[in-house]
């Protein structure tokens, strides 16, 4: 399998929380919509948070691959810790739950443009961004994408 066969595991099903929201115009609706005029701005303060619960479509479910994530320059979540959820869904969805487990930690660029992330096997996703190139913790994303293969 390569690139070029990966889809976007994101679909209307997909559940999107955040930590907090800077207001309704701004809200986590607007990190999915494919539009580059909207965004997710957080409120202030650290750490904050995206949590991605995938839809399970496919008997065996989704391999995700590639994170792609676009900032707002200045509002960069710096240091950002990927944890992933295990299959069994069984236990409640927030992270640090005990079948969340850290992945990964990635660390974004303070830049405008879509930044791309490799991504071993995980069901389920949550983005906790512990640091943030704005000085008050606020957090801008104006895409985010999840692609992979349906399994």
């Amino acid at each position: 399998m390569n690139e070029a066969e990966m889809v976007s595991l994101i679909s209307p099903d997909t559940v999107i929380k955040v930590s907090s929201t800077l207001d309704k115009s701004v809200g986590k609706k607007n990190l999915v919509d494919g539009s580059p005029e909207t965004c997710w701005t957080s409120q202030q303060g650290l750490p904050q948070t995206i949590t991605l619960i995938l839809p399970s479509s496919s008997p065996c479910g989704v391999i995700p691959k590639l994170l792609s994530i676009t900032f707002q320059g200045g509002f960069v979540g710096r240091t950002c810790a990927i944890h992933a959820r295990s299959v069994d869904r069984t236990h409640s969805d927030l992270p640090g739950k005990a079948n969340w487990r850290l992945l990964t930690y990635i660390y974004p660029e303070d830049v405008n443009r879509k930044q791309t992330f490799t991504l071993t096997s995980l069901s389920d996703a949550a983005l906790t961004f512990e640091t943030s190139s704005d000085f008050f913790g606020r957090v801008t994303v104006y895409d985010l994408d999840l692609k992979g293969y349906l399994a």
